[in-house]
């Protein structure tokens, strides 16, 4: 008896000793271990980016970092709870890897606080919630001057942004200035679709890429007819201008003569400047065409401004409204380059998911160029080149599906050019009216003539300037009386790691790699892009026979009069039962077009919802059958 209570005893004082040990085990992983983490999500969605990291490296004076967060009222918002973790975690390891150079507070603003007023004070934008409670869920970052940032508020829209937001806001602080960005432009950048007379009726929409770029840089807009680059400009972007004079033509190149980096988008037909007006008309002054002429060719590169490149491997789906059972075409003018058509080895182009263009032109090195001319991104071998003028014509998706003519050859769409250049003048051109007074009235005297560059250039060359276009790689939504940028191509992103890396600055191009869009279903597409092919050809075929068939009835209709003989009732009869033949056919065809697409995705749904959950049973099944076959053993070699 006294044996059976020591026995019992003793369990008690183990199993008091192993709650203190566990408690003691807990205690010290929380506070030696509170860094170390295991990511094992796809994307590493919670490792810092080296991107980050060089960031945090150089801060130089502390930033404090206010993270307000509605926590009690929040708690009821599934989705804003979740990502609020997501953003608590992200600071304190941000804070954690910054010694001690960026200070971390956390803030729960209850309605009618000081805290709350703090908020508000400072810029940041509130979410009502059906209660008419606010729930705040944003960040303010100070440095120790005057400098202020702000995330108004984390939009769920952003999440896959939010690395970079975070990082981008911390550079900023750091930095005493922003770096200058000179645009030259025929776009409407500042003001969006409707041009001036929006922006005069307050009803203006810039781009969504020109607020991202007035977020990073110093803007200086420059008229497209100046004499000098301004000395504070770090590096140009050219974005399809009108066309240029001879002095522009020559500030720009003495621009690159002494340095200068550019980022240039040519086009042969731009798609903005012909609907970017009030109900889809071009705006006045828009130019269709852009070019610079002599400044390519003294850079090694040729662009052919009449031809425009159609693929049909890397058409854009887009809505044609023609036919109530086919909605959706392929559109071989406008394409979705991939990432397997971009190059992997610069770092502008190697994080890059995929890129939407409209009519975009082709470029090629030239023969006698003393530049490296490097492809950013190309065509498929499934393309062809077409003509300005028969583009203008409007041929239909379907139409240029059918007639299409496949090239075999790969169309570079995007280049970069490095390496010692020669001046494309001679000498600096002789000013003429109204030149004579920029240069007269300027505070910059002019610089003296530079026949070729001193180091190697710098020059990235994209043929198309519809990249630039919301509508063909964001989905904008307004909360709060904000926009909020949805992205479904990766334009943006290559434009600012482009402009990124001529400016020399290469931390944050890592963290937009992150930015990953939905990704393309390639059977899928590739099942699809087969099916309308067949589609069109049966199309084609059954249409002309249906059409030749009504001739013939008509004709004989018309021969035989009222009175039709028996021979010709029996044709007759023949003819129509033909034209109902051909026309059940048609039917068919319409009917099966999505049939593999549909049989696919049924496969992929048993797999999905049946298949792994029986794989499983079926798993678990046999680990209990393996170790009750064990514990048979063991029991038997007992016996």
């Amino acid at each position: 008896m006294q044996h059976a209570q020591f026995r019992s005893g003793t369990r008690i004082v183990m199993l008091m000793l192993l709650a203190v040990l566990f408690l003691a085990v807990n205690l010290f992983s929380n506070v030696v271990f509170r860094s170390a983490q295991v990511d094992l999500t796809q994307n590493r969605l919670f490792t810092l980016s080296q991107g980050t990291e060089n960031v945090l490296a150089k801060i130089d004076e502390p930033v404090t970092l206010k993270f307000f967060y509605s926590e009690r009222l929040a708690n009821e918002y599934p989705q804003i709870r979740t990502y609020a973790g997501r953003v608590r975690d992200l600071l304190q390891e941000m804070r954690d890897r910054s010694n001690g150079k960026l200070i971390l507070e956390v803030i729960d603003p209850e309605p009618y606080s000081g805290d709350e007023d703090l908020a508000m004070s400072l810029g940041l934008k509130g979410a009502r919630t059906t209660e008419g409670d606010i729930i705040y869920f944003g960040l303010v970052g100070t440095n120790l001057v005057d400098g202020i940032e702000q995330i108004p508020f984390f939009a769920d829209e952003r999440q896959q942004y939010l690395e970079y937001d975070v990082t981008r806001l911390v550079q900023n602080l750091n930095r005493p200035t922003k770096p200058t960005l000179g645009i030259v432009t025929n776009l409407p950048m500042d003001t969006g679709a409707g041009g001036l007379m929006e922006a005069m009726r307050g009803q203006s929409k810039p781009y969504m890429i020109y607020e991202e770029l007035r977020e990073r840089f110093e803007i200086d807009f420059l008229e497209q007819n100046f004499v000098r680059v301004p000395k504070n400009v770090d590096v140009l972007l050219i974005a399809h201008p009108r066309q240029l004079n001879d002095p522009t033509l020559y500030a720009i190149d003495q621009f690159v003569m002494r340095g200068g980096r550019v980022l240039v988008s040519i086009d042969p037909h731009s798609e903005v400047s012909l609907t970017s007006g009030s109900n889809g008309q071009p705006v006045q002054g828009f130019t269709e065409a852009s070019d610079l002429g002599v400044l390519l060719q003294s850079w090694g590169v040729t662009f052919k401004p009449r031809e425009i490149i159609g693929d049909r491997k890397l058409a854009m789906r887009v809505a044609t409204g023609l036919d109530a059972r086919r909605q959706t075409s392929d559109y071989v003018l406008w394409m979705t380059v991939p990432k397997a058509n971009l190059d992997h080895d610069d770092l502008v182009t190697a994080n890059v998911d995929h890129l939407n263009l409209a009519t975009v032109g082709a470029l090629e090195p030239a023969k006698d160029a003393t530049t490296h001319f490097t492809p950013l991104f190309w065509s498929s071998e499934d393309s062809e080149v077409y003509d300005l003028n028969f583009v203008k014509s409007g041929p239909t998706p379907d139409q240029l599906l059918a007639d299409f003519k496949p090239s075999g050859v790969r169309h570079i769409l995007a280049a970069r050019l490095s390496g010692p250049i020669k001046s494309a003048f001679a000498a600096e051109p002789a000013p003429t009216g109204e030149e004579k007074t920029q240069r007269s009235d300027g505070l910059e005297k002019a610089d003296e003539y530079q026949a070729e560059t001193t180091g190697d250039a710098n020059i990235i060359v994209v043929a198309d300037s519809d990249l630039f276009d919301d509508r063909f790689w964001v989905q904008t939504e307004v909360y709060d009386g904000q926009r909020v940028a949805k992205p479904i191509a990766d334009n943006a992103q290559f434009i600012l790691s482009a402009i990124d890396n001529l400016m020399g600055s290469d931390d944050l191009i890592s963290l937009r790699a992150r930015e990953r869009t939905d990704r393309p279903f390639v059977v899928v597409d590739e099942l699809r892009r087969e099916a309308d092919q067949h589609f069109l050809a049966e199309q084609q075929r059954l249409t002309a026979s249906i059409s030749d068939t009504e001739k013939r009835l008509t004709a004989l209709q018309t021969q035989t009069g009222d009175e039709p003989s028996a021979n010709a009732q029996e044709e007759a009869s023949q003819f129509r039962a033909e034209l109902l033949k051909s026309r059940k056919a048609l039917r068919d065809v319409q009917r099966n077009l999505r049939r593999d697409i549909d049989g696919l995705a049924a496969k992929v749904r048993f797999i999905n919802v049946a298949l792994m959950p029986v794989l499983v049973a079926f798993i678990a099944i046999g680990i209990a059958f393996m170790r009750h076959r064990r514990r048979k053993a063991r029991a038997a070699k007992g016996v």
